[in-house]
């Protein structure tokens, strides 16, 4: 049988000691950082998070941006946030360059009876009372707004403090314009009428 001496011991435990203490001041340090706004990757980000609200089934797709959802049994307008599309449907503006594209892709994603799931950011509504939202659909996660980016089919537009995707959708944007994808190889850029 092995007798470990007292010094032994006494070491051993002033180890163990330590390290829990180190531990414990390292914890104490990232919080107080965090919480002064000083985290520098210890604790949570300051970035804005979208909050995700369930799942919502598509009633019918308005145009390339705009899309109405039955949530909870109500049916609601919902602008699609961080993008804009070329107009197809104005009163008050003219169809523009890929409008018409860009709302018929709008609907062979998103058909009468698609399941998405949805997520809000900062403000819930815009001024004209349109649900604010980033929709995926359900059956495979695809990120509907960030798609019509990647394809070509809508430029960003961000209101504050709307602006959880900022950065992922100007890179999107910036892909799809430099590789001429949709209406950047159609059109002389966003918000032109057709000819």
């Amino acid at each position: 049988m092995v007798v470990e001496s007292e010094l032994e011991r006494s070491s051993s435990a002033s180890n163990r000691w330590r390290s829990l203490s180190r531990g414990v001041a390292a914890s104490l340090i990232a919080s107080l950082l965090t919480s002064c706004g000083l985290g520098f990757g210890f604790g949570q980000s300051n970035a804005p998070q979208a909050q995700p609200l369930g799942t919502a089934t598509v009633e019918w797709v308005i145009d390339g941006d705009t899309v109405d959802l039955v949530i909870d049994g109500v049916d609601e307008r919902v602008r699609l946030i961080g993008i804009d599309t070329p107009e197809s449907v104005s009163r008050n503006d003219p169809v523009q360059c890929f409008g018409s594209e860009a709302s018929a892709a709008l609907t062979g994603l998103l058909p009468p009876g698609t399941l998405v799931r949805i997520e809000r950011d900062e403000e819930a509504r815009d001024r004209f009372g349109r649900l604010l939202l980033y929709v995926f659909r359900a059956e495979d996660g695809l990120f509907v707004n960030r798609y019509l980016l990647d394809q070509g089919f809508a430029d960003t537009l961000f209101f504050e403090p709307n602006t959880t995707y900022e950065v992922e959708f100007t890179r999107a944007r910036n892909v799809a314009r430099d590789a001429n994808l949709g209406l950047w190889g159609s059109c002389d850029g966003p918000d032109q009428p057709v000819d």
